[in-house]
């Protein structure tokens, strides 16, 4: 009877490992910076959010981590790949802009080099990449933007989420 409680308990602890590295394996990342933070938006008003509500309402358990840092650079969503990006990401959504760059005075060729390098290293972990830069655009020039005139406003991070909706599954 011990031996059957025993064995049950290693069933029981196997199968929520198992479950635990199936949802570890479902991830998504967002990486990018003032418009995948969403910048003046609540957290929950962001599009990684927003496209994370629209996958759990579908029934999906994906998990969309927000890596959005306002003001990065692509230098520096380069140097953080290994700390933002988790074992277990199948997908990252990329949105490298250059306008953070150009204020920080790095050139485009820089520019470009950096979105390759950042590819690259996702690529080598077999990580798969969408890139969200012409939804982004697609709502700015609908005119869904913050009176700042560069931040996409809530209404333009769910046009977004809905954009990239169909590429994530």
């Amino acid at each position: 009877m011990r031996l059957r409680k025993a064995l049950l308990v290693i069933q029981i602890g196997i199968a929520c490992f198992c479950i635990s590295l199936s949802a570890a394996s479902a991830q998504i990342v967002a990486l990018g910076a003032s418009n995948t933070a969403g910048y003046g938006l609540s957290s929950s008003q962001s599009w990684p959010a927003q496209l994370q509500a629209m996958l759990q309402a579908k029934g999906s358990a994906t998990k969309v981590i927000n890596a959005g840092i306002s003001g990065d650079t692509s230098a520096g969503i380069l140097s953080r790949i290994g700390s933002a990006v988790p074992e277990g990401t199948r997908i990252v959504i990329l949105s490298v802009f250059s306008y953070n760059d150009n204020r920080k005075g790095i050139s485009p060729a820089e520019h470009q080099a950096n979105v390759a390098a950042i590819e690259r290293q996702l690529r080598s972990r077999g990580i798969r990449i969408i890139n969200a830069n012409g939804h982004i655009q697609s709502a700015l020039k609908a005119g869904m933007i913050q009176g700042d005139g560069i931040h996409l406003t809530a209404e333009g991070c769910r046009r977004v989420a809905m954009g990239l909706l169909g590429s994530v599954r």
